[in-house]
């Protein structure tokens, strides 16, 4: 979706800072301390704007309010009833306790309440059931909300694409907006679903956890929440050392992984050239490294659950004696030490819960923000109300003073003039960074001219509509593009609706219906993702073949058969003169001898046309055009060595 070609008179391709598609991303593909025990794993990213950024993000979930108060009141309810079992437990405990007390010392009618345990267990199984149920209804609601909602914003997204200028692309690494795409939209996905429902259930735990603990013992509660700063103290200090051990693991998985896709990308060459066993000592080196890294990061944190332990084993003691002693004074009910043991060990479960919780919001709200990024991005300008139309175009191109730059502080054209007359093949020749390319992009209004105008057929294109005005071109490139699907697919995206004859006799002007044909399936022979099932020289014919399709009124051609040996070039470029033939055409070219019969060649240099004229009329002024073309021929001076031998 960028501009044309990347030659040097493009804009620079850098990613701002920060940039998603820039850094590693993490096992599981979530950041955040969140995983471990006390919410202690890797780094969380957090947003910059927070809560502006979840203000607007929960915003997605107003059309689903019903769904979320459902949601909510079913989690609540299924935590409360949760939270409930435990004191049944321990009355069903206390029954039979006394019950059986009673038994041993004979009371008159004492003995175990049968029929009152069986109640209490008939509730607890009500209580269980009830929980689960209502638990069930919370998870799906919420599943599909958050699905809905994830939906919408990447509807959102998609369409805003399509309405962002060319620049934006050029300005972003295709891998950073795949990475908003596709990771940052499964963090948001995956919060949704799971942590705004966690996060009410720990809330309602934790509060009903410490009433219920409340009601049995106020004096065992306090010893309970003594042990919560010890552990909030072993947490903090482990997990200063800790960041430290991952943002090493980070940094060296980043290496690792970037070697790695290195040279699988150049496995060629490092063959080649027989480095295989420096690439395989260097992967080994980085390993060692960042096996070493997560080593110390997993000891690091896998120390803390001992550690935690030890804490908890040191309340649950002091709650078992201190309770042993209410309970010998005949001041709380064995079954109520029970429940209390069950509500202590629960205690500290919410706490984690929602430091863990914290964390992965934070890090959703970061892929949040960096999503609405792409949204908040300014989208190209709207087309005219009342755009003419081009019902018979002629093909007519005209440059008027035209001024332009991709970065405001390097001009690149300035004050440019051309006129192309309708039917002629205009070929734009220079070195690197001349702005070939750059007068391609203008031409479709991949870039808006700083000054002056451009007019087809004496129409300004920024008076037409973009799709009119880009389907009066055709477009042959030396880097070629082509989709995962079959030949003739690829070849009718030309032009919609298009006959398998049209197809075929296509191919045959542009000289690929003789390959097409020698695979099994023909023209329905599939392509891979990257188009590496076939040659490159057959990828550049098959995109030929689309422009001849599209018959277009104007063809621009960029090296189009720089990928394709001589003789099958000699065939193409007969073709091409046969398409050409009553069409204006721009051909940008590197190999000179291909141009010589155009009817125009536009030089240019620095972003300016130095020379304009047909071949033999440049050749012999003896200008920079002929320092080109001869350049291309001189035979180099042998160098001393070479004289040597």
């Amino acid at each position: 979706m960028g501009g044309i070609g990347n030659g040097g008179g493009g804009p620079p391709r850098t990613g701002p800072s920060g940039a998603a598609g820039a850094r590693p991303s993490a096992p599981g593909g979530r950041g955040g301390w969140g995983g471990g025990p006390m919410g202690l794993a890797m780094p969380v990213e957090k947003p910059k704007r927070g809560r502006r950024t979840a203000l607007r993000l929960f915003g997605y979930f107003r059309p689903h309010a019903p769904a979320m108060g459902v949601v909510t009141a079913a989690a609540i309810i299924s935590t409360a009833f949760s939270i409930w079992s435990p004191k049944i437990l321990g009355n069903v405990t206390t029954l039979l306790y006394t019950g059986w007390v009673e038994h041993l010392r004979h009371v008159p009618g004492g003995g175990v309440d049968f029929a009152g345990v069986a109640r209490l267990l008939v509730k607890l199984v009500i209580l269980y059931a009830a929980s689960s149920a209502f638990g069930w209804v919370q998870q799906y609601l919420m599943a599909g909300t958050a699905q809905r909602t994830v939906y919408t914003i990447r509807e959102q997204v998609m369409a805003k694409l399509t309405r962002l200028p060319v620049a934006f692309f050029d300005g972003h690494p295709h891998g950073e907006v795949m990475s908003r795409f596709i990771n940052d939209f499964d963090n948001i996905s995956t919060t949704l679903q799971q942590s705004l429902t966690q996060l009410v259930t720990a809330a309602v735990t934790l509060v009903g956890v410490v009433i219920m603990m409340l009601t049995i013992s106020p004096l065992l509660t306090v010893v309970t929440a003594a042990t919560l700063p010890l552990s909030f103290v072993v947490t903090g200090v482990i997990a200063k050392r800790a960041q430290r051990y991952f943002a090493d693991r980070q940094r060296h998985l980043g290496v690792l992984n970037a070697h790695v896709e290195e040279m699988y990308a150049g496995h060629v060459i490092v063959r080649a050239f027989g480095h295989e066993r420096r690439a395989i000592e260097t992967f080994e080196a980085m390993n060692d490294e960042l096996t070493e890294s997560t080593w110390r990061a997993q000891f690091v944190t896998g120390v803390i659950m001992p550690l935690m332990n030890v804490i908890g084993n040191i309340g649950f003691v002091l709650v078992s004696v201190i309770g042993g002693v209410l309970v010998a004074r005949r001041r709380i009910a064995i079954g109520d030490i029970q429940a209390f043991i069950q509500y202590s060990r629960q205690f500290s479960q919410p706490i984690t819960q929602l430091a863990s919780i914290s964390n992965s919001i934070q890090s959703a709200l970061a892929s949040a923000e960096r999503v609405f990024e792409i949204l908040d991005e300014p989208e190209e300008t709207a087309d005219p109300a009342a755009a003419p139309a081009l019902p018979a175009p002629r093909g007519e191109v005209t440059f008027e003073h035209v001024a332009f730059r991709y970065a405001d502080d390097e001009p690149l054209i300035d004050d440019l003039n051309i006129r192309v007359r309708p039917g002629q093949m205009v070929a734009i020749v220079g070195p690197t960074g001349a702005g070939k390319t750059t007068l391609v992009n203008l031409l479709l209004r991949f870039y808006d001219v700083r000054g002056g105008r451009i007019t087809v057929d004496g129409v300004d294109i920024r008076q037409m509509r973009r799709a009119d005005l880009r389907r009066l071109f055709g477009m042959v490139l030396q880097d070629t593009w082509l989709f995962h699907g079959t030949l003739a697919d690829n070849i009718a995206y030309g032009r919609e609706a298009a006959t398998r004859e049209e197809v075929a006799e296509a191919a045959r002007a542009a000289h690929a219906d003789h390959f097409i044909r020698t695979f099994p399936e023909g023209y329905e022979t599939v392509l891979n993702e990257e188009a590496s099932n076939i040659s490159t020289g057959q990828r550049q014919l098959l995109t030929i073949a689309r422009a001849v399709l599209a018959d277009p009124p104007i063809l621009i051609l960029d090296e189009a058969t720089s990928n394709v040996d001589t003789r099958t070039e000699v065939a193409i470029q007969r073709a091409m003169a046969q398409l050409m033939r009553g069409r204006t055409s721009f051909v940008i070219a590197h190999r000179l001898s291909t141009i010589r019969n155009a009817d125009t060649i536009l030089v240019m240099r620095h972003g300016q046309v130095v020379e304009q004229g047909r071949h033999e009329e440049l050749l012999a002024r003896g200008g920079f055009y002929a320092e080109l073309y001869n350049s291309q021929f001189a035979v180099p001076a042998p160098s001393t060595a070479e004289a040597a031998v």
